[in-house]
C-alpha cells in the first residue's frame, strides 16, 4: 500500500458584490481558482452593499445566479459578510481569501479584508484593468457614441443622444452633454493623483494571451451536436444567461458569434453597444454553457459559417431579427435547411432595461461612484504618506 498521503484538497475564498458581473470579475475568479483545487464564491446581500456603498444595479438573486454560471466558480455561498471573517473561513474549511490588488473599504473606511490579512490568510490577484462596474455605469450615463475613445476627448452634439427608450426619462441634449463632459473632466491625464485607478473610466486592452486564459481550448466530440447562436450579448445579463443555458440544452458543444461594434450599432442604434467587441468576447467566453466563440462573426448565418463549424441547429431568442442591409433575412440560410430554431429562455430581461435602471437611478448611482472615489483617495494619500515616511 502506498504510504504517500493524499493531497489535500485546497480550497479558495474569494467575496464581492458582483454587480453587473462583467469580465473583470470573471478575471479575478479565475486567477483565484488557478490558486488552488476548489473555489468558493461569497456574494454579498443587496442590503450589505445599499449600507457600505449604495444601491446595487443587479437584484442579490440575480447577483447570485451570474456568478454561479462563471465556469470558474465551483460554490456560490450566498448572502456573505462584507467583512470577511476567520469564521466565515472555517466554516467553509478555506485556506486562503483572494482579493484583487484594489482597495476595497466598509462604510466607515476600514479595509474589509483586515482580518485575514491579520491572519495570514489572504492573498492578491491583479485586478483587471480597464473595466469596473463603476466604469460601465459611466458609459451608460455619457450617452454618447464616443465612449471607447482615449479620455480627454471632446464631445460632439452631434454623436450625444437618448439610450431607446430611456429618451422620455432624460431628453435634455444639454443635460447629457454637461454629464459627459464633467465625467471627462474629471479623469483627465493631467491630474494622475486626483482620481483613484481603480474607481473611474479606463481603457482595457484586448491580448491574445487573455483570450487563450479565458477560451475552454476545447475542440467538439465526434457524435457532439454543435450548435450556434448569434448575437450583441452586450452587458452580459441573466437574460442571456438563461438564454444560454436552454440553448445549451440543444446540444454539447455552444458556439456564439459575436457580431462588430458596427453591425451591433446598425441595428440596436444610439451608442449601442456599450461594451466594444473584445470586452464582449471575454464576457460572453467566461460563461459555463459556452464552448467557442466566433469573433466579428457575420450578421447573417451562411451556407458557408455552417458548414466550417460543422452547425446541427441555429437557435436565436424570441427578440425581433432585423433584416440584413440588402433586406434579407439573416437566418434565411438555416430555415431553408431546416436547422433554425426560436428558444423561449422565459426571461424578457434586455439590455435596454438594465440601462433604464441606471438612468432611472442616476443621481443615486453618481452619488456613489463618488463617495467610493473619496474613500479611495483618502487611503491613497495615507499609504503615500507611509511610504515617504519610511524612506
Amino acid at each position: 500500500m502506498s504510504t504517500e498521503k493524499k493531497r489535500k484538497q485546497v480550497r479558495v475564498w474569494m467575496d464581492g458584490c458582483f454587480d453587473m458581473v462583467h469580465f473583470g470579475h470573471a478575471n479575478a475568479l479565475r486567477q483565484g481558482k488557478e490558486m488552488g483545487d476548489y473555489l468558493a464564491v461569497g456574494v454579498h446581500s443587496d442590503s450589505e452593499i445599499s449600507k457600505h456603498k449604495g444601491p446595487p444595479v443587479y437584484n442579490e438573486q440575480e447577483r447570485y445566479k451570474m456568478v454561479r454560471a462563471i465556469k470558474w466558480v465551483d460554490e456560490v455561498i450566498e448572502d456573505a459578510p462584507y467583512v470577511t471573517t476567520l469564521e466565515t473561513m472555517d466554516q467553509y474549511d478555506i485556506d486562503f481569501c483572494v482579493h484583487g490588488d484594489d482597495i476595497t473599504t466598509t462604510a466607515e473606511g476600514q479595509d474589509t479584508y483586515h482580518l485575514v490579512k491579520t491572519a495570514n490568510r489572504y492573498k492578491e490577484c491583479k485586478r483587471t484593468q480597464g473595466v469596473s462596474t463603476t466604469d460601465l455605469v459611466g458609459r451608460m450615463l455619457l450617452v454618447t457614441k464616443t465612449h471607447h475613445q482615449k479620455e480627454g476627448a471632446e464631445i460632439d452634439k452631434a454623436h450625444v443622444g437618448a439610450i431607446g427608450k430611456a429618451e422620455s426619462q432624460m431628453t435634455e441634449l444639454s443635460l447629457y452633454t454637461d454629464i459627459a463632459k464633467s465625467h471627462i473632466k474629471k479623469f483627465s491625464a493631467d491630474d494622475s493623483f486626483s482620481r483613484s485607478p481603480w474607481t473611474g473610466c479606463s481603457q482595457f486592452l484586448p491580448t491574445s494571451r487573455k483570450i487563450i486564459q479565458f477560451s475552454g481550448g476545447k475542440d467538439p466530440q465526434p457524435g457532439d451536436r454543435i450548435v450556434y447562436v448569434a448575437g450583441a450579448f452586450d452587458l452580459f445579463h441573466l437574460g442571456h444567461l438563461d438564454f444560454l443555458e436552454k440553448v445549451a440544452e440543444q446540444g454539447e458543444f455552444v458556439i456564439v458569434g459575436l457580431h462588430t461594434d458596427p453591425i451591433v450599432n446598425r441595428y440596436k442604434g444610439c451608442n449601442y453597444p456599450i461594451m466594444n467587441l473584445h470586452e464582449r468576447v471575454l464576457s460572453v467566453l467566461a460563461c459555463r454553457y459556452v464552448s467557442e466563440v466566433v469573433i466579428g462573426a457575420p450578421y447573417s448565418v451562411t451556407n458557408e459559417l455552417m458548414d466550417h463549424f460543422k452547425v446541427d441547429v441555429v437557435c436565436h431568442g424570441q427578440t425581433p431579427i432585423m433584416p440584413d442591409m440588402d433586406g434579407s433575412d439573416p437566418y434565411a440560410e438555416p430555415k431553408r435547411q431546416g436547422k433554425f430554431k426560436i428558444i423561449d429562455s422565459k426571461n424578457l430581461l434586455t439590455t435596454q432595461m438594465i440601462i433604464d435602471r441606471i438612468i432611472k437611478n442616476r443621481l443615486e448611482y453618481e452619488s456613489r461612484n463618488k463617495k467610493k472615489e473619496a474613500k479611495e483617495l483618502k487611503i491613497m494619500q495615507h499609504l503615500k504618506n507611509q511610504s515617504e515616511q519610511s524612506i
